[in-house]
This record gives structure tokens, C-alpha cells and sequence, in this order.
């Protein structure tokens, strides 16, 4: 069995694997959202990346399903989700107040109802974007001083498949979902951006790059293909 893994611009990372016996191509998604795809051995792997491009509408939709928030749960590292009815409305509210992410919705719809539901995952996305922006900078901006390594920007958005990117221009972009991960896999995702900051591919050099600073790069990469970028509603902090 033969495979080769390659980096798709707006899908990430996609595993094209040849198998004998099989006779048509098949897409799974791997944990942590990698695409993976099964082609037969004389078919080349062009074809599996232009099969991999024609179905990002399939795959989008499997990785951005909303998430079901129950009462309680924790949004990030400083949030809690609250719900709570309201007879003078007709459709859901949302909106932070303090470090409660706060759900209003009419008596006549339930808590896991889809428009609730909506409305709570909208909410969440604020809040983690908020915390984001307050911890994820200042975390990198310290790491890249300890290192050597400087950066000319540093922006939080919301990604669908990636953690973090590294342009030519040291512009160091940062997944807001990265927030929720324990601390030694977002110190690993800003070391690994920080590391394209002297090599852009992922090169022999980039890795001796990267295990110098972090020697357990491979095993914490390892860690973090189990997460997919999205709302994760528990305390996975540290």
C-alpha cells in the first residue's frame, strides 16, 4: 500500500492512499478532520486531489455540523453556557455577560431545538473569539521573544480546518478554536508557526527547527490530529 499526504489550499492536510483490489475512489475523514482518500493503484494521485476538491462541499458540511450545547457546559477557558425562557420573545437571543455565554428562547421551543441551538453555537463562537484575542497574541508574542523568532502580525479568525498559518511576510495567523486546547498543544501550534517564520515547507529542516525548541513536536502533533476545529464544550484546560 502505497500513500502520500498532501496540503490542499482551503481543505488542509489530505492522505491519498493506493490500495490493490480497489476499483473506485473513496473519501473518509480521519480523526482530527483529516481527509483521506482510497484510489486504485493505477489511477494517479491527481486524480484522488481533484476528487478531494470536487467533494469540499460534502466535507465542509461534515466538519461544521453544530455542536449540541447542554446547560452548563464550558465555552473555552472563561464561559459557561446558561439558558433561560423568555414569554415576550418570539425568536432566540444570545449575548455574553460576563463569563456567562446566556441563551434566551420562547417557552414554545426546547433547548435542543435547531433555532436554540443556533443561536447558543453563535454565541460560543463570541465568546472563544473574545478569550482568543486576549490570550492567544500575548502567548505568542512572549514565546517569540524567548526564541528569537519575531513576527511582523498576529490575527485570530475563525478556520474550518487549520490551527495556524505562516506567510512570507511573518504574518502569523491563529485559529480562534485554539483557545480550548490545553496549553502544550497551543504553545505547539504557535512554535510550529513560529518555525515557518525561518522555513515555510515541512522539510528535514523545519522539523530539526521545531524539535530544538520542542523535542516532543511529533508526539504533541500527534495529540492535536484527535481535535477538529470547533466548539468544544468541556474543560480540557490545564
Amino acid at each position: 500500500m502505497a500513500s502520500k499526504t498532501f496540503v490542499l489550499e482551503n481543505i488542509g492536510d489530505v492522505t491519498v492512499v493506493k490500495r490493490r483490489g480497489n476499483r473506485h475512489l473513496r473519501l473518509t475523514l480521519a480523526p482530527g478532520g483529516i481527509v483521506r482518500v482510497s484510489i486504485p493503484t493505477w489511477v494517479p494521485y491527481q486524480a484522488g486531489l481533484d476528487f478531494v476538491k470536487s467533494k469540499q462541499p460534502w466535507i465542509d458540511t461534515q466538519l461544521t455540523a453544530p455542536k449540541l450545547l447542554k446547560e452548563g457546559d464550558t465555552i473555552g477557558r472563561a464561559h459557561h453556557i446558561h439558558y433561560e425562557t423568555n414569554e415576550d420573545i418570539i425568536h432566540p437571543r444570545g449575548r455574553i455577560n460576563k463569563n456567562l455565554v446566556l441563551v434566551t428562547y420562547p417557552a414554545s421551543l426546547s433547548i435542543d431545538s435547531s433555532e436554540v441551538q443556533k443561536i447558543a453555537n453563535q454565541t460560543a463562537i463570541r465568546a472563544l473569539r473574545k478569550q482568543a484575542e486576549s490570550l492567544l497574541p500575548q502567548r505568542l508574542r512572549l514565546i517569540s521573544e524567548q526564541q528569537s523568532l519575531p513576527v511582523s502580525e498576529v490575527k485570530i479568525k475563525r478556520l474550518s480546518r487549520r490551527w495556524g498559518s505562516c506567510d512570507q511576510k511573518k504574518l502569523i495567523v491563529l485559529n480562534l478554536f485554539l483557545i480550548q486546547m490545553p496549553w502544550e498543544l497551543i504553545d505547539y501550534v504557535i512554535l510550529h508557526e513560529l518555525t515557518h517564520t525561518k522555513h515555510l515547507n515541512h522539510g528535514p529542516e523545519f522539523w530539526s527547527t521545531l524539535e530544538s525548541m520542542l523535542p516532543n513536536a511529533k508526539q504533541l502533533k500527534k495529540q492535536l490530529n484527535s481535535y477538529h476545529p470547533g466548539i468544544i464544550s468541556s474543560a480540557l484546560q490545564q
